[in-house]
């Protein structure tokens, strides 16, 4: 019989993959608010999440929950601190895209597992085996291998690797549940993104929630899309070894890459093709070495 441990990593690991399948198909759904100016597409993303997050939390009676969430100052603190690192990661994503500077910013997602995985060693004492540290190094050598070649924009990179893996970090050692958690979050930013929208709206261009019923549909979809896997990658930190989840966030990056590959034909460079057979050698050997756990006898 498996222990409550054990069953608790593999209910955090199948968050994980369910969350990182749906970001790595987050951009079809760019692709139909393209017509949207990024920035202001954030500040939507903030606005719709946060109805939709209260909208989950009368629905399954959670109030209580949040209640007790908002009345401990400490907890308030930390997701301030967290809702200002996703709000970050967020701006520098879409100013980095407008910018032209995809190349640098999908790489950050590509240095993000590496960073959970030291981030997990170092602050959350975990250790690692010699098989996940082979592992390990597979993926950093392919990631260095994309690095190279963006060395100009590797700040881009390496602002949002570390956003992200600092904000997963708060998440997991902030005792709070994922859907109170993300409604406080999106409360700390509602103020700025309504500033970001208001701007737009005065702007030459108008609100681009204006244009039609269709694309105001799917901007308020923006909120369902944004705190469905927020909140399952908060559940999944907290169930699960932070390393392992670090490793996991490679399904996301790969499949942005594969969607460009074969929907948007983008090129395939001989490096790129290294680095993701690097990369995947490494993913293989992780799950090698977690299967071989789970076959060890648990104990009683």
């Amino acid at each position: 019989m498996r222990s409550p441990l054990s069953r608790q990593r593999s209910s955090g690991l199948q968050l994980a993959i369910g969350t990182y399948v749906i970001w790595g198909l987050f951009p079809l759904y760019l692709m139909l608010v393209r017509t949207v100016p990024p920035v202001e597409f954030v500040g939507w993303r903030i606005i719709w999440t946060l109805p939709f997050c209260l909208l989950l939390v009368g629905l399954g009676r959670h109030s209580a929950e949040l209640r007790s969430a908002l009345a401990d100052r400490r907890i308030v603190a930390r997701l301030t601190l967290s809702a200002l690192l996703i709000g970050t990661n967020w701006t520098i994503y879409t100013v980095a895209i407008q910018q032209g500077h995809v190349f640098a910013a999908s790489l950050g997602y590509y240095i993000n597992p590496l960073a959970n995985v030291l981030a997990g060693t170092l602050f959350l004492c975990e250790r690692l085996n010699r098989r996940q540290w082979a592992a390990v190094a597979l993926a950093a050598a392919g990631v260095s291998l994309l690095a190279w070649g963006a060395r100009e924009m590797l700040w881009i990179s390496l602002t949002l690797a570390l956003s992200f893996c600092a904000y997963g970090l708060v998440r997991k050692t902030t005792p709070v549940s994922a859907l109170a958690g993300l409604t406080i979050e999106s409360a700390v930013l509602l103020v700025p993104a309504i500033i970001v929208v208001g701007w737009y709206a005065t702007g030459p261009g108008g609100s681009s929630f204006l244009i039609s019923p269709h694309l105001s549909l799917l901007i308020m979809l923006g909120g369902v899309i944004t705190g469905v896997p927020l909140m399952m990658f908060a559940a999944a930190a907290r169930r699960m070894d932070y390393s392992t989840l670090g490793m996991v966030q490679f399904i996301a990056p790969t499949m942005v890459f594969l969607i460009g590959l074969t929907l948007f034909h983008e090129p395939l460079r001989p490096v790129q093709l290294a680095c993701f057979v690097a990369i995947w050698i490494a993913i293989g050997l992780f799950v090698w070495d977690l299967l071989a756990q789970r076959r060890r006898p648990q104990p009683r």
